[in-house]
């Protein structure tokens, strides 16, 4: 297994190595791609999650968007789809995901609607050392229903906590690395940070395990522009405060459901008087510019200028046209 220190080295390496070593080309459902099988590789600061290739233009609002889907425990489609208008062609009746909606799965396991969650922390503060403490995402009915749209990707999440760090690994049957990797990883990685500051343990290393690896062939050419790129800006990723993270978030998403329904809009004064640490005061800043991109509103330069460097960087290289980057 590789080691990297950040999830940025470990992308441009993955992306390298598959696209010009793959071990197999094949079309499976018709969609051509290279591919490598049994991957994986291990990341030290899993904190440190963003990828800040130009040529990427990675979207750290559905990023972040999508992690916090997860957390809220929601399969609803228009929840997610609202960030992302490509998760309406996974869902099969147009209201709900199954297999992409993780978070149902984490909180709401099966028939039982199992909290996967508080399972887990209940079994590592009981026995530190457990191997026991999993969260399974897969569930093997998805693959009974015909033409199923939404099979998901993970097969589940692994918690150890090793050197009184908690460890994670992910179990993928599948991985687009270059699409499905980043927000996975993104979302995968917060999902390890929050639990950590619930059990008040240090973050540990993170582990990515995939049944198949591969690119899809109509990326290829994004792909190699990627690769060309040697040399570009790091900024370092913000650290999740050692706090009650849960009241946080669940006060973040009032917030979010009245932006996404355009209920509501934010001034940095208004975001300030919130009661979020700086910490989420961030995420619902990049939330409310989201609301005035997709509601095609003026942009609050006062909000964009208030956004850490690193925030500001994302937004101007994915809208370059509408956000003005300012002093990174």
């Amino acid at each position: 297994m590789t080691t990297y220190k950040t999830f940025d080295s470990a992308y441009m390496s993955v992306l390298d190595d598959l696209y010009y070593h793959a071990d197999f080309y094949n079309a499976p459902r018709g969609f051509k791609s290279r591919e490598k099988l049994a991957f994986d590789f291990e990341i030290e600061n899993p904190v440190q999650r963003g990828i800040y290739n130009t040529k990427r233009k990675c979207n750290i609002i559905f990023n972040f968007a999508e992690a916090l889907w997860y957390l809220s425990g929601s399969n609803k489609l228009s929840d997610i789809s609202y960030y992302n208008q490509r998760m309406t062609n996974y869902s099969m009746n147009k209201q709900t995901l199954t297999g992409t909606a993780y978070g149902s799965k984490i909180f709401h396991f099966g028939q039982a609607q199992l909290n996967q969650w508080e399972n887990v922390k209940k079994i590592l503060r009981k026995d530190p050392d457990s191997k026991r403490a999993v969260i399974q995402i897969f569930d093997a009915n998805e693959l009974a229903v015909a033409d199923n749209l939404d099979v998901s990707c993970t097969l589940g999440l692994q918690f150890l906590i090793r050197h009184n760090k908690l460890q994670m690994i992910t179990y993928m049957r599948a991985n687009d690395a270059f699409r499905g990797m980043v927000s996975d990883v993104f979302s995968f990685t917060i999902i390890q940070e929050l639990m950590a500051t619930e059990l008040n343990l240090a973050v540990g290393n993170y582990y990515h395990r995939v049944g198949t690896m591969h690119i899809y062939e109509p990326d290829n050419q994004w792909v190699t522009h990627v690769l060309k790129e040697k040399r570009y800006n790091q900024f370092v990723f913000p650290s999740m405060p050692k706090e009650n993270n849960w009241l946080m978030i669940q006060k973040l998403m009032t917030y979010e459901k009245q932006l996404r329904q355009n209920q509501l809009t934010m001034s940095w004064q208004s975001i300030e008087q919130t009661g979020l640490s700086i910490y989420w005061q961030q995420v619902l800043a990049l939330l409310s510019i989201y609301q005035m991109i997709y509601y095609h509103k003026i942009i609050d330069d006062v909000i964009v200028a208030h956004l850490l460097p690193i925030y500001r960087f994302f937004l101007h290289n994915k809208w370059p046209n509408i956000i003005k980057a300012g002093k990174l």
